[in-house]
């Protein structure tokens, strides 16, 4: 069971006390649940990035003090990162992107062979996970049980009917949409044992929750890993990609400046990894966010910060399954998971329900299927036929759920204040539906 902590987060984050209208004319104190989208700066962030802004110059080949200053913290922020998720840099390498998606399509290029190939990815992934192999393989999707986590067994078995075909294997580190944390380590097991390599897409699960690359048995290895910079407290947004070396022996899916060592009209030497694979001016300011929230991230704990926002996820969960009117989805048991709660109101449409929060309460969630649409239909448990007629019909509304997610800043308190105000939605539902329907 998890307890209250009393640990000062709060004052780790930039504009948690900040003052917002509400519809009845006040101004109250802002309340972001809606961290899985995008967190907040941390102070200490931004405190780096002035701190280093009057250093800031071009980075590689540049011979000024400022440049070859940037230059070398550019390079010393991979093994940064390879620390904080215990990567392997003899054999893998740290590539930066713009963001987690732009990462997931340069694995799937750099992977593309035979059409016969094939990924299995799963029926809760966001389509940043799953829309980049479509076109360059044959992807399959491993199904989810009736609390919509993952059937390992189903796993083995496509593993095993493909022997040895299975190019990737595309998982979720905690899904966007119930927060459940996958078993990835032993998943990387499974795969390895029948040759193929594993991509965990870490976005959600980096920031809450402690990850090894490269645990003690080296079958558990995992061989990719995608995240974003803006998930982790660090604006100027950075996605990184950690992978393997070997697989990046074709030219990069992206070239030009700062890809290359040597170009004639007639030949190109291509640049040593990871060079060759970040073309352009890199994102500079963006990697000091990132490694300044990495250091935060790791003086705080991820451990701590995991037991916090499971604290206030268990409240939570307690407080909504007390209310007649509230349907929860996935598997609500606060083991192996993220802070991260979806929930409709019975009788109001998830959108009416996020705008009535935010404009009666002043409290920011999001609604939707946060781009994991397969998944939502499966929690919803929407029919083929249901889905045949949106297709024929866009005006229909979309279906969908509001999400909670919390940081390591939110409160019990906010979390009761939300509560509070649930159930005088509930109780005055008709009124508060007739009001924000339009």
């Amino acid at each position: 069971m998890y307890i209250q902590h009393n640990w000062n987060f709060r004052s780790l984050v930039c504009g948690v006390n900040t003052k917002i209208p509400i519809n009845s004319g006040e101004y109250v104190t802002a309340i972001n649940f809606d961290n899985a989208a995008t967190t907040p700066p941390f102070n200490y962030v931004l405190q780096e990035i002035v701190r280093f802004a009057p250093w800031y110059s071009s980075i590689h080949r540049g011979t000024g003090y400022k440049s070859q200053l940037s230059s070398s913290i550019y390079e010393a922020s991979r093994k940064v990162v390879a620390n904080f998720v215990n990567a392997n840099l003899s054999s893998s390498t740290v590539i930066y992107v713009k963001n987690t998606t732009e990462a997931i399509n340069k694995v799937a290029r750099h992977l593309a062979g035979s059409p016969d190939d094939v990924i299995i990815s799963s029926s809760m992934e966001h389509h940043s996970n799953d829309l980049p192999y479509r076109s360059k393989f044959k992807v399959e999707y491993i199904s989810l049980d009736n609390k919509g986590r993952l059937d390992i067994k189903d796993l083995s078995n496509r593993l095993s009917k493909h022997k040895g075909r299975v190019k990737l294997v595309a998982i979720t580190g905690a899904s966007n949409v119930t927060g459940l944390i996958n078993p990835v380590n032993s998943i990387a097991a499974l795969c390895h044992k029948h040759n193929s390599k594993i991509l965990v897409d870490g976005a959600q699960l980096i920031p809450h929750h402690p990850f090894d690359m490269s645990p003690k048995d080296p079958i558990e290895h995992i061989d990719f890993l995608v995240f974003s910079s803006h998930k982790m407290y660090a604006p100027f947004g950075i996605g990184v990609l950690v992978a393997p070396k070997e697989v990046f022996t074709n030219p990069s899916d992206q070239v030009g400046g700062g890809t290359v060592d040597l170009v004639t009209h007639d030949y190109v030497k291509w640049a040593e990894l990871p060079n060759r694979e970040e073309a352009g001016t890199p994102n500079l300011i963006g990697v000091v966010a990132l490694t300044s929230a990495i250091n935060m991230l790791s003086y705080v704990g991820l451990s701590k910060i995991s037991a916090h926002e499971l604290s206030l996820c268990e409240y939570a969960f307690n407080e909504l399954n007390r209310i007649d009117g509230i349907s929860l989805y996935g598997d609500t048991d606060i083991v192996d998971r993220v802070a991260i709660i979806p929930f409709n109101i019975d009788g109001i449409p998830h959108d009416i329900t996020a705008k009535i929060l935010s404009y009666e309460g002043g409290i920011a969630v999001r609604n939707g299927c946060f781009c994991a649409q397969p998944y939502i239909q499966k929690l919803l448990k929407i029919s083929e036929r249901d889905i045949e007629d949106r297709i024929k019909n866009p005006a229909l509304p979309h279906p969908g759920v509001v999400r909670l997610s919390f940081g390591l800043y939110n409160t019990h308190n906010e979390v009761a204040y939300l509560i509070k105000l649930l159930k005088k939605i509930i109780k005055n539902k008709n009124y508060y539906y007739r009001l924000y329907k339009d």
